[in-house]
């Protein structure tokens, strides 16, 4: 049987990157890593998928990693990767939306948050692309009873985060996701996953004393993990009886 095919967008570093090593560590999936301007991490990842891949399994049947710079708020640049990834790879059983935008700024200050060409950007980025992948993707997924999971955040769950309208537009795509989960069944199962702070590369933005303030919040007094957030992401694509969920990753933030 030919390996299923995962798409994956901000694939490079952080959640995506996690993603696609839980994925790859299935052994029957095929990955498209998308990448937004530098190639040398996805590459590197790819490296890496590689080498962790079982050397025995090496056939032409055997999983294929990729990957494919593409602008994910131009939805031309979207087409070509999703028709790209298809022609490379015969078929698409998963997409794990992974892209968004904001701009760091106090949450509290409304001042800060009349910005807007911030609201612009991050609804672009934070609603719209998803929604522009999900159309590009919809065939390929019907034919094979595919899954969309789109990350979100616990900032469209709880008031909080880098900004308001990231806030906001996060809360957005949540209820986005609902929508195309009961417009696209019964083909295709649409989920969310919304991680809390990680110390990501984003994450790590944040100034120390606001980490350690959530760290703090957080019941379970730790930060949640990308490999967190990517095993359920892994969970949502494989289940067969789940849609129209959001998941929420946070170590406790939330409640």
């Amino acid at each position: 049987m030919p390996p299923k095919v995962a798409l994956i967008t901000g694939a490079s570093r952080g959640v995506g990157a996690a993603v696609a090593r839980a994925l790859a560590a299935e052994g029957d999936t095929s990955i498209m890593l998308n990448y937004g301007s530098n190639p040398e991490p996805a590459q590197s990842l790819i490296r890496d998928l590689n080498s962790s891949r079982d050397n025995n399994t090496q056939s032409t049947g055997s999983p294929q990693f990729q990957a494919l710079k593409a602008d994910m708020a131009d939805r031309a640049d979207i087409r070509r990767l999703v028709n790209q990834t298809v022609q490379e790879m015969g078929r698409l059983d998963i997409v794990a939306s992974n892209v968004g935008w904001t701009r760091m700024t106090d949450f509290t200050n409304l001042d800060e948050a009349d910005d807007e060409a911030d609201w612009d950007r991050c609804f672009n980025m934070n609603v719209k692309s998803h929604f522009f992948l999900f159309q590009e993707c919809r065939p390929h997924l019907e034919k094979t009873q595919g899954a969309f999971i789109a990350t979100a955040s616990v900032a469209g769950v709880k008031p909080s985060g880098s900004s308001l309208p990231y806030a906001v537009t996060k809360a957005a795509l949540i209820h986005l996701a609902k929508s195309l989960a009961a417009i696209a069944a019964p083909n295709i199962r649409v989920n969310t996953v919304s991680p809390g702070v990680l110390l990501t590369d984003w994450g790590q933005q944040f100034p120390e004393e606001r980490l350690n303030a959530v760290r703090e919040k957080n019941v379970l007094k730790r930060f949640a993990t990308p490999e967190d957030v990517a095993e359920q992401v892994k969970f949502l694509a494989n289940s067969k009886s789940i849609t129209g969920m959001n998941v929420v990753i946070d170590a406790g933030f939330s409640l």
